[in-house]
């Protein structure tokens, strides 16, 4: 897992739940940090805020789509945008997951599981 937010409270929110559910979970500042780690991460997940400085969340999805490297990478938004042409334009680039802020954290882990393909727990 790859957690990216500019947020440093929100990074560690996300990280802090994924951790406590078992994933190995690094962190990123911005979209920038991101695409700079993604090949030493190797993450089966990317967890993306869309408000960010250097580069923001669409288009570091975009970039990630865009490169045979990282295509495969499922990508989970994570914004306060919540309008539904923001939702549209995330699945427009090609991301898996959208989750608006505040999120519940259980919402959080079970989209996770759904993306790594887990089996939701009985």
């Amino acid at each position: 897992m790859l957690v990216v937010d500019d947020d440093e409270v929100i990074r560690q929110l996300i990280a802090v739940n994924l951790t406590l559910e078992g994933f190995e979970v690094e962190t990123a500042y911005d979209g920038q940090d991101c695409l700079d780690r993604v090949r030493d991460v190797a993450p089966d997940v990317i967890t993306l805020d869309v408000m960010m400085p250097r580069m923001d969340g669409w288009e570091t999805a975009t970039r990630l789509r865009q490169d045979p490297d990282t295509q495969h990478i499922k990508v989970m938004l994570i914004t306060a945008r919540a309008q539904e042409d923001d939702r549209r334009r995330g699945y427009d680039i090609g991301v898996h997951a959208y989750l608006t802020k505040p999120f519940d954290p259980a919402e959080l882990i079970q989209t996770v599981r759904d993306l790594v393909g887990s089996p939701r727990p009985l």
